[in-house]
């Protein structure tokens, strides 16, 4: 059995062998005994974690990590019982925390302490239509060759003032859908459990 945490409700982790714990449940609260794989909010942790462009530096402007303790919870929950975490690539989160930041190339990064390592993939060599590069925290998992690098003719996300948006098209001409930009692809989701067995 996993757990996974912080999922979307009847999203991709509702199947066999998996204990999802969507926004209902409160992953907060999980104490074990499984190997999780963690997908914390990352709206505060990211490129535009004051809000955007027209909220930073003002008094409008939201704070930095202020996730309700969701970041620590998932890393405790990770080094507590082994797993991953998952965060969008430049997650304030890896800076915050002490985490090695991983290269774009590939490749995990050494240990931590606790035992824990880091890298850099793109979920578009798994299954996303767009590039969506993404940093991974493991400890306890399997640390084997991942599909390294950019995936190319992929665009890259970005998110906008007021809601997520695409900077350039994807392959086909067509812009994603909000809920594309969250959403964990089956082939992704496949290797972040098969990086637990």
């Amino acid at each position: 059995m996993i757990a996974a945490l912080y999922v979307i409700k009847n999203g991709p982790y509702f199947i066999s062998g998996i204990d999802p714990w969507d926004e209902g449940r409160d992953a907060r609260t999980y104490r074990g005994p499984y190997k999780v794989i963690a997908h914390p909010p990352c709206k505060r942790w990211g490129r535009y974690w004051s809000g955007g462009p027209m909220l930073a530096k003002t008094k409008n402007a939201l704070l930095l990590g202020d996730d309700e303790g969701c970041f620590a919870r998932a890393l405790w929950s990770v080094r507590a019982f082994g797993g991953v975490l998952e965060h969008p690539e430049a997650s304030h989160a890896w800076r915050y925390y002490g985490l090695e930041r991983p290269v774009h190339s590939g490749g995990w990064t050494g240990e931590d302490r606790y035992g824990g390592r880091s890298c850099c993939v793109a979920q578009g060599k798994y299954g996303h239509r767009a590039q969506k590069l993404t940093w991974l925290y493991g400890v306890k998992i399997n640390f084997k060759e991942l599909n390294w690098g950019k995936t190319p003719g992929k665009a890259r996300l970005d998110r906008g003032r007021t809601k997520p948006r695409i900077v350039t098209t994807v392959k086909n001409g067509t812009r994603l859908k909000a809920n594309e930009l969250e959403a964990t692809p089956i082939k992704f989701r496949d290797l972040l459990i098969g990086l637990l067995e």
